[in-house]
């Protein structure tokens, strides 16, 4: 690169770009903290499935009532219940959990006139988090299972980092259930005309994730899965 680039490169820099460079050094302080926190609180709770969904939903929603009857219906199970603990999809789950009398647990994250932590997390069980990745490492840390309700970019995100984990042999083998084929009936067909037939996946990484259509269903295949193999946490 040239002097003249370079210094061209140079002007357009923040003013305040050391200052920058240094708070980014004490955000590990912030980020360490996170997850000394999580790791403590989490590994005291037990096995518990995660429940993804849009957090635009609201009661009476079709999904909304799913995500009600499949955390009731897994709380009865014996697993705990582990959400974002926002509003729509998570509120739902949060709810079947606390009416079933189990472990409804939140890890709700810090967004300026967004979110807020949902009523039916149990008080002791809340965790505020201001990173997503710190927050998605005790999901994936702590979680048996995922129930993905439909969902928009952040439901996806947490869906495909589990996905691409377990296919990395990165993470222990547990379920993932999507729930409503219509709703994600599309999403899998691409999976398989493009990422599969193109080459971009083997026919073992479908078999990851399994595609369902009601809550009975999703918490059956919880259920079988750890018939096969013992309940016991992942940490």
């Amino acid at each position: 690169m040239s002097d003249e680039k370079i210094t061209k490169l140079k002007e357009f820099r923040p003013k305040s770009w050391t200052e920058t460079k240094a708070n980014d050094s004490w955000s590990v302080f912030k980020i360490m903290s996170e997850i000394v926190d999580g790791y403590e609180e989490l590994s005291r709770i037990g096995p518990c499935v995660a429940v993804f969904g849009s957090a635009r939903i609201r009661e009476g929603d079709h999904c909304y009532d799913m995500g009600m009857e499949l955390a009731y219906l897994l709380t009865k199970k014996g697993f705990g219940i582990i959400t974002g603990g926002g509003p729509g999809a998570m509120e739902a789950a949060n709810k079947g959990a606390y009416i079933a009398g189990g472990k409804s647990v939140g890890l709700n994250i810090n967004l300026e006139h967004e979110q807020r932590p949902n009523p039916y997390i149990d008080p002791d069980k809340l965790l505020d988090f201001d990173y997503f990745f710190t927050r998605k490492l005790m999901f994936m840390r702590y979680s048996q299972g995922y129930i993905v309700l439909p969902g928009g970019f952040g439901t996806m995100d947490e869906m495909f980092e589990a996905i691409t984990l377990i296919q990395t042999h990165k993470l222990v083998k547990f379920p993932i259930v999507m729930v409503d084929k219509e709703y994600w009936g599309g999403l899998i067909d691409w999976i398989k005309d493009k990422m599969l037939q193109g080459g971009k996946i083997n026919e073992k990484d479908l078999e990851i994730f399994y595609l369902v259509d009601s809550a009975e269903e999703a918490v059956e295949i919880i259920e079988d899965y750890y018939k096969k193999y013992s309940l016991k946490p992942n940490f």
